[in-house]
């Protein structure tokens, strides 16, 4: 096994190549395929960068809802990737997954590669070694390197390696990509052996200015908080942990401050919101002297979804439904500034 490569920066510029080169000499004839799809955050985030959809696998089928109303029923889903044909699935160029975190996540088990979910990891890499993409990109749970003391990284690093290809990692915070949100991932990229060249770099923080007022936009009355539900939170302002702490007057003078009501004590964010959740609750902001509650077109807007497609998706189906989705997405920006240092990288 290799050593574990540890990403160093350097100048982008010294590969010669423009974001135009790439995507006319790339974009053009380069096809994707979506694993473990969700609602398609992988899919949006290529296809802004030109390049072409050869199908998908998602078992979740209000997902799979979803992913069709956003993207279009063009894309044949092939289900279980566990249970895929490989020699029926079309030849492309880059491999996408978001390959499920729950036994990887500090909220979840953290069985790591013992927990049926985890095994996922080894029909991707069965799928990698059949169709040899020139590259894949997977996202996981920052949590994931620290299991069993990082041999559960190295295993999956591994295990990737002996399927022909240099992998290297990197942590990534949506807030370094101009969302407002606090969501730490590990991301995986990998450059067949034979197209190896150079250690692969992870593109650079964007350092853009943060505007969580530009996100929370959703004019609802349904999601002001009022009746007894207000009531409710005025107690829970005065409960053990959290009485003397707060005022309900100056929480309300704080536009797009935003309240995380954890089971026992209160938490504040400005300018950003904690990592979404499929199961978190609670997420509540200000706006205008009253208590607001995070819409499921806000949600999506967080993880970098177009306005057209946060609000096509809040029409069409349950509330709920919406929030637990973006909660499991990736967020495109940041899947989208990988890829384009994939391209880069790729361009000849």
């Amino acid at each position: 096994m290799q050593q574990v490569k540890i990403v160093k920066q350097h100048d982008m510029n010294t590969f010669g190549v423009t974001q135009n080169q790439v995507a006319d000499k790339i974009c053009k004839v380069y096809k994707f395929f979506d694993f473990c799809a969700g609602i398609g955050s992988a899919h949006l985030a290529f296809k802004n960068l030109g390049l072409d959809c050869v199908g998908y696998s998602e078992i979740d089928a209000k997902a799979e809802q979803t992913y069709k109303l956003l993207h279009g029923n063009l894309y044949k889903n092939y289900g279980d990737l566990m249970k895929i044909d490989v020699d029926k699935l079309e030849d492309f160029e880059l491999l996408l997954a978001g390959f499920p975190c729950q036994s990887f996540s500090i909220a979840g088990t953290r069985k790591g590669l013992a927990d049926e979910r985890g095994q996922i990891i080894y029909g991707l890499s069965q799928i990698i070694q059949a169709k040899k993409p020139k590259a894949f990109l997977l996202e996981n749970v920052k949590g994931l390197i620290n299991i069993n003391n990082g041999k559960t990284l190295k295993d999956i690093i591994l295990l990737l390696e002996k399927c022909g290809y240099q992998v290297f990692y990197k942590v990534l915070e949506s807030t370094e990509f101009g969302i407002p949100q606090a969501r730490e991932r590990v991301y995986f990229v990998g450059i067949r052996n034979d197209l190896y060249k150079w250690e692969f770099q992870f593109p650079h923080s964007k350092q853009n200015e943060l505007n969580l007022k530009s996100f929370l936009i959703d004019e609802n009355e349904e999601f002001v908080v009022r009746g007894s539900s207000y009531e409710t939170f005025l107690k829970y302002l005065e409960n053990k942990y959290n009485k003397g702490k707060y005022k309900i007057e100056e929480l309300l003078k704080q536009d797009y401050l935003v309240i995380d009501t954890r089971q026992s004590d209160l938490r504040l964010y400005y300018n950003k919101i904690p990592t979404l959740r499929t199961g978190r609750h609670g997420l509540l902001y200000i706006r205008n002297g009253k208590i607001r509650k995070l819409s499921g077109m806000e949600a999506l807007l967080l993880q970098g979804f177009d306005v057209e497609m946060a609000k096509k998706a809040q029409d069409n189906f349950l509330q709920s439904s919406i929030l637990a989705q973006a909660g499991n997405a990736m967020t495109v920006n940041v899947m989208q500034e990988i890829g384009k240092s994939v391209l880069e990288y790729l361009y000849e």
